[in-house]
């Protein structure tokens, strides 16, 4: 169905309309007067006054070009080009989100501020636009989004593949969450996907969901047995089965929204966003304070930053709303580098390293480096050194990794809470297996995947339901057996049982312990025995 714009319109009705792209009403009147075609008028000796009135009443119409348009979402739906089967995988998909309408406006409202962005950069490099719908399927839009198989952002990046694709991870900053960054690889990693797929976007978007050689393996396998290698048609994982269909049924209702009556909370088809560039670390709290926006709606735009502060190496890009991003950009024309983030002098004690001083500031190392020109690690007692640190308390940056993670693990997810202090060769796996509790639940209350790896030192948090009270505090140790020792005597002083001794270190009542074996154990600090 066409959209028309009627030129010929009264001046007071186009400057009582809010909803053209455009800036003002005057730039609205010059287009209009551009577009308007020449429309002979007759003379009046020549017509009657009734045909007079006809043709100064005619309207010239000119057709929107989807750039035009006032919605986001219709600038994407008339450019969609991908057929939409009437297959049972495909069917099931579309009634699930037509009968979940309250989904789809929480997603729009998560997608608002990013998706001019993302559809602007698909249709420069001529890509399908029902890639701009992807972020649904993988992410419903959250940018903090993390998945069992450790993806994370928008769009869902793995590392390797993030890495591979220009996307730096480190304690500063994660380009999987960059929602300016993330969006340029991930077109670029689908854009390498369909040409290795010989331009069949359905298979790409498999290989983007389950990886390019397990597509292949299958389109192979149906060659060999001369079956067809449509994406319908290969024996693909059940993710992947179901995640193409999901794009296909997004862009289906979208198409043909008006058929089946549902709404898309309107998108306004204008830039929302704006870039600003700092020319050095930045305090994230510093940003929002100078350009006037509230501090955790400034990370929300820029959830790449693990901490309080950009990268010191960079980027030190920010995105915030057009007219924060001037007041921003303002400030930052007259200020001096060394006003973006706080500093304090710290006096070098004996025995301190470049690593304990950075963690007492939480920053690191290489920030205390660069800060002073340093380019070793050594440094010495009674030397001062300029160190970079945040400028509020650090429970105000709720957005940062560690605030983050401390809402999360504060989430009640049964009846009691343990902590577990993580130990030299602690898995997540082991640690399900003491407790009694489903791997990938454990993961998720510790904002993890299963296959994270674990640092001695980390808390976890493990949830017991009613059943499971604990009777008191459980804590994981490293036990050295000493001359003498059997598995009798230390589950005896340690009040746990010799099964639970052998069960955690894969061991057998039957093999003798050797002085200085390190066994693992978990123990109820209240309930130790203390007696030998």
């Amino acid at each position: 169905m066409k959209k028309w714009l009627a030129i010929a319109i009264s001046s007071s009705i186009l400057s009582g309309c809010s909803s053209f792209p455009w800036q003002n009403e005057s730039e609205a009147v010059d287009v209009a007067v551009q577009t308007i075609p020449e429309v002979p008028v007759a003379s009046p000796v020549d017509e009657d006054s009734e045909t007079k009135q006809e043709t100064i009443s005619e309207v010239a119409e000119v057709e929107l070009t989807p750039q035009q348009e006032a919605d986001l979402w219709l600038r994407i739906k008339r450019q969609l080009t991908f057929e939409a089967p009437e297959v049972p995988r495909l069917v099931s998909q579309r009634n699930w989100y037509l009968n979940n309408p309250t989904y789809m406006e929480r997603v729009a409202k998560r997608a608002q501020p990013f998706m001019y962005l993302i559809v602007d950069e698909i249709e420069r490099r001529n890509m399908p636009l029902e890639l701009a719908l992807l972020p649904i399927v993988e992410s419903a839009f959250d940018p903090f989004a993390y998945s069992h198989g450790r993806a994370a952002g928008v769009w869902q990046f793995i590392p390797g593949t993030a890495r591979h694709y220009g996307l730096e991870i480190n304690w500063w900053y994660d380009g999987r969450r960059d929602v300016y960054a993330a969006p340029h690889a991930a077109l670029d990693y689908l854009d390498a996907l369909q040409k290795r797929f010989d331009g069949d976007w359905l298979h790409a978007l498999a290989a983007y969901n389950s990886g390019e050689g397990r597509v292949a393996n299958a389109i192979r396998k149906n060659k060999r047995a001369g079956k067809p290698t449509d994406f319908w048609s290969l024996d693909l994982p059940r993710e992947t089965r179901a995640y193409v269909p999901k794009l296909l049924a997004l862009a289906d209702i979208l198409k043909n929204y008006d058929d089946y009556a549902q709404h898309w909370l309107p998108i306004d088809n204008k830039p929302y966003l704006a870039i600003v560039e700092a020319q050095s670390q930045i305090d994230l709290a510093k940003a929002a304070e100078m350009a006037e926006l509230d501090l955790d709606t400034l990370h929300h735009y820029n959830s790449a930053y693990n901490r309080w502060a950009t990268d010191p190496i960079g980027p030190h890009r920010l995105l915030l709303p057009i007219e924060h991003a001037e007041k921003l950009q303002a400030w930052l024309t007259t200020a001096d580098n060394k006003d973006l983030v706080q500093w304090t002098r710290h006096k070098v004690k004996s025995g301190e390293s470049l690593l304990v001083i950075a963690k007492q500031y939480h920053t690191t190392a290489k920030a205390i480096q660069q800060a002073n020109n340093i380019s070793g690690h050594i440094i010495r007692a009674g030397d001062h050194l300029l160190v970079p640190v945040a400028t509020r308390d650090l429970d105000d940056y709720s957005l940062s990794a560690d605030q983050r993670l401390v809402t999360k693990q504060s989430q009640s997810r049964g009846a009691y809470k343990v902590e577990h202090e993580v130990v030299r060769g602690d898995t997540l796996w082991d640690i399900s297996r003491e407790y009694n509790v489903n791997l990938r639940k454990l993961a998720s209350w510790n904002g993890m995947a299963p296959t994270d790896p674990l640092r001695p030192g980390r808390k976890l948090v493990v949830w017991l339901p009613q059943s499971e009270k604990p009777s008191g505090v459980v804590r994981s140790l490293n036990y050295k057996v000493r001359s003498g020792d059997s598995l009798a005597r230390i589950a005896s002083r340690f009040n746990v049982t010799i099964n639970d001794i052998e069960k955690w270190n894969q061991i057998s009542r039957s093999n003798y312990l050797q002085p200085g074996q390190q066994l693992k154990l978990y123990v109820d600090v209240t309930r130790l025995n203390t007696q030998s």
